[in-house]
């Protein structure tokens, strides 16, 4: 009896674009391993600095992942290099003198290569072929040089899947400090502690870029709940978000937001006249103003009773404000047995609130964490710690939220 196929995932779950599409913030991975983002818009021409211009049709509608050559600004497919084993030598460096002229190749005649049209390949393989030590060197050495000069001289590039671990990876190496410190690790432990999963309902509070926001919409998969309260009057922005590519159809139904006015319960809001007599209106475009007007206010109506009926599974925080105040103002709004996870990069400001906290009978097991990571250099005969990493991912604090009864 032959075994059935796998059901196909839903397509409720699928938050972000398959394929490159116009208007998305995509990364790219540059030879020389910097990570840069570039929007892509239909019709346009996307400058890569050094590496050039290439037309953005050549990548819209392309899958994420694929290696591309700019030649004469447009995109050709490089196919992807299979994996060769090192081989084993007798070869040491001990004897290569590295001198002035080891390479007989000029930087002028090497201009002249690149004015003339010769591919970056060709340019490598003249340096080699030239290179008076070259043979010396061990397979390691070999391979190290090539990329260096792949680094100085390709026009390659690769289109990088937008996946939340991509993307914060990106921003921590970009700006740490605009994210809070929050690393990779950190962020997997924050949605794992607030048990993020589709279909729940969660109030966020995030000072990150968005970076949490992200986390908590692509676990949740279209499905579910999320309010986030902010500063702003208007929709927050969440820079992050924009790198994530999510669908709007997915988004848009589950995401909401408050400032902390509106998030209050006895706050009135003030907002212009939404029901004009029809004998006021003078034109259709007074009439799309008041719609969108009675449409806001209508959103901000049903989110404000959505939040003050309840029932919450997790509270997620990661604000530059004292934590305190947030977690009393927006805890009563969580569910029983709901989580509570505040995230900051320094200890002092989660110790403090821990201690606060572990001595009040609605907290089952609050506890403070450090986020640390190692990572490590993978290759054949080559796995090693890499020689340096980030101090610190921040620090986690976590509870339990419980009913009391007093007796």
């Amino acid at each position: 009896m032959s075994a059935s196929a796998p059901p196909l995932p839903s397509p409720q779950f699928d938050t972000r674009v398959q394929t490159i599409q116009s208007g998305n913030t995509i990364l790219l991975r540059l030879p020389n391993g910097d990570t840069k983002a570039f929007k892509i818009d239909k019709d346009s021409t996307t400058s890569l600095g050094r590496l050039g211009l290439f037309y953005a049709n050549d990548l819209i509608n392309e899958p994420f992942g694929r290696t591309y050559d700019i030649v004469d600004k447009n995109l050709k497919i490089v196919p992807p290099l299979t994996l060769a084993e090192v081989e084993d030598t007798d070869a040491t460096n001990e004897l290569i003198n590295d001198g002035e002229f080891v390479q007989p190749l000029t930087l002028e005649e090497i201009q002249a290569l690149k004015q003339s049209g010769a591919h970056a390949s060709e340019i490598i393989k003249m340096q080699i072929e030239q290179h008076a030590n070259y043979s010396l060197k061990t397979e390691y050495s070999k391979e190290k040089y090539k990329k260096r000069k792949e680094a100085k001289y390709s026009k390659t590039f690769t289109t990088i899947e937008p996946t939340l671990f991509n993307v914060c990876d990106y921003w921590f190496k970009k700006d740490q400090s605009r994210i809070r410190d929050i690393r990779v690790d950190a962020l997997s432990q924050m949605l794992n502690m607030a048990n993020i999963r589709p279909g729940g309902r969660y109030i966020a509070v995030d000072d990150a870029s968005g970076l949490v926001v992200s986390g908590i919409l692509e676990r949740m998969g279209g499905v579910g709940r999320l309010i986030t309260v902010c500063d702003t009057d208007s929709p927050p922005s969440y820079p992050v978000m924009v790198h994530m590519n999510f669908k709007h159809e997915t988004v848009a139904p589950v995401l909401s937001s408050l400032n902390w006015a509106t998030a209050q319960a006895d706050y009135i809001p003030i907002s212009a006249p939404v029901d004009v007599p029809t004998e006021e209106i003078k034109s259709d475009r007074q009439q799309s103003r008041i719609n969108k007007r009675r449409a806001a206010s209508d959103l901000l109506h049903r989110t404000r009773e959505e939040l003050f009926a309840g029932e919450f599974d997790a509270l997620i925080i990661a604000s530059e404000y004292e934590p305190l105040s947030i977690v009393e103002k927006l805890v009563p709004y969580v569910a029983g047995s709901g989580s509570i996870v505040v995230q900051s990069p320094y200890v002092q400001i989660l110790s403090d609130l821990h201690n606060k906290l572990r001595a009040l009978p609605g907290y089952l097991c609050p506890s403070v964490t450090e986020v640390w990571l190692r990572r490590y250099q993978v290759l054949p005969g080559r796995t090693h710690p890499t020689m340096s990493t980030s101090g610190s991912g921040g620090f986690i604090f976590h509870a339990i939220k419980t009913y009391v009864q007093l007796v």
